[in-house]
């Protein structure tokens, strides 16, 4: 199934207060979400408010929550849970498949490999030559999330300069793109 949103949580930095989360939210974590069409509207309503009372100089932001007996409860959210809030609404009212992918601290070849969508032998291969650091538990590998992070930022750096070389060259050899 082709991912059109991958957003990625580091966990260790939203750790809940409470122990008692409800199972809903283990059992959806991973598995893509495909709005319908009463949900993109929603979402593109919800979206707009949202993002219209976005305080982007705040920590964090509070919302009020009317439950069906009219009760009412203030939550305060990390400002970068709020925008990642809506972010998701965002692609939901684009009508787009969500996948949440909690990320944790440490990762393993596999769950790097995912991320930087190659085989887990190529990551072996990479932490093995040096280009990406890494920490061995017992026999198994452990990479550290920033490190996979920057290795993917410096390489869709190069790609990007590459790209920009053969433009320009193409432009020079008037090869038809403008």
């Amino acid at each position: 199934m082709l991912r059109l949103f991958r957003l990625p949580v580091m966990l260790k930095s939203l750790r809940f207060k409470h122990e008692a989360i409800p199972m809903t939210v283990s059992k959806t974590l991973n598995k893509p979400f495909i709005p319908s069409e009463s949900e993109i509207k929603t979402a593109q309503e919800s979206s707009r408010i949202l993002a219209s009372h976005l305080q982007s100089n705040h920590q964090s932001q509070t919302i009020k929550l009317l439950k069906n007996d009219s009760t009412e409860q203030v939550v305060e959210i990390p400002a970068s849970a709020f925008h990642l809030l809506i972010d998701i609404l965002t692609q939901m009212a684009q009508g787009n498949a969500i996948t949440l992918i909690p990320i944790h601290a440490e990762l393993t070849t596999q769950e790097a490999a995912d991320i930087l969508n190659v085989s887990r032998p190529y990551v072996i291969k990479l932490l093995e030559s040096g280009e990406i650091p890494f920490t061995k538990v017992g026999k198994h590998r452990r990479i550290r999330f920033e490190d996979i992070m920057n290795y993917k930022d410096n390489i869709d750096r190069k790609r990007s300069e590459v790209l920009d070389k053969l433009v320009e060259q193409a432009q020079e050899l008037n090869m038809g793109y403008e």
